[in-house]
């Protein structure tokens, strides 16, 4: 009898130890062909689509850019324009590839539209101050990169930071109002890129209320929709079929 049930005892242990092996080969990470273990490569994903540009969208050419795509000082030279990623001043700290240059460039349709908007902010001694504009599809990886190396991917998820900006095609503007005399920015309640509810177009008192609401009139009525979480950024419609993501440097 003791024989027996230590017989048993030893046949239990090898079938959890055979069960145990099976499961650990079904949720082992496979390896490729060449042998390399496979690692997921998938970064966030926006969720407002809104934000987000198509998956379909192609690519344009160098060519594409030229005819599409226009320096909106070329229309009107007293627009403003410090592109925040072209050296460290942003929230990576660090300059992001493809912005080797300080130019604003937008589809142009839209930049047309923005000199409208500026010639009509000039008679309450207004103007604007670009911060973004066309942005290198590159710039957008970093950007991705950057959340993930932060561990910070939530900005991309909730819209913050779109992982398929529409930045990419150029019809996404990222701006301020300045007094055209001091040449200073109007108070607007927070920073540029501010990642908080307080940046929320609706979310201001006083002074930053009343300037958001005065901005957001007047780019509207040039064709300009505010993204109601960043009181900063606006996009400009275009036809669908004419839209491509570039990836062309800015010089």
């Amino acid at each position: 009898m003791t024989t027996k049930r230590h017989w048993l005892t030893w046949y239990v242990i090898a079938e959890a130890i055979g069960v145990l092996l099976i499961v650990a080969w079904i949720f082992w990470p496979k390896g490729d062909a060449s042998g390399t273990t496979q690692k997921s490569t998938a970064g966030p994903v926006t969720r407002d689509s809104s934000v987000r540009t198509a998956d379909d969208v192609a690519t344009g050419t160098q060519a594409e850019f030229d005819t599409l795509i226009t320096d909106v000082r070329s229309l009107d030279s007293t627009i403003a324009v410090d592109l925040r990623y072209r050296d460290s001043g942003n929230f990576t700290s660090a300059p992001l590839p493809g912005y080797e240059g300080n130019r604003a460039m937008l589809r142009r349709e839209a930049a047309a539209a923005l000199a409208r908007v500026q010639a009509s902010l000039k008679a309450d001694g207004l103007g604007l101050l670009v911060y973004d504009s066309y942005r290198p599809v590159r710039a957008t990886e970093e950007m991705v990169k950057w959340t993930v190396r932060v561990h910070r991917e939530n900005l991309v998820t909730d819209g913050y930071i779109s992982d398929r900006s529409r930045h990419n095609l150029g019809v996404a503007i990222d701006c301020t109002l300045i007094d055209l005399t001091t040449r200073k920015p109007l108070e607007m309640g927070t920073p540029y890129d501010s990642f908080s509810t307080d940046a929320h177009t609706a979310n201001a008192t006083g002074v930053a209320a009343a300037n958001r609401a005065k901005f957001v009139a007047a780019m509207a009525r040039e064709g300009f929709k505010n993204y109601d979480q960043e009181w900063w950024h606006f996009s400009y419609e275009v036809p669908a079929p004419s839209l491509r993501r570039f990836d062309i440097v800015i010089r």
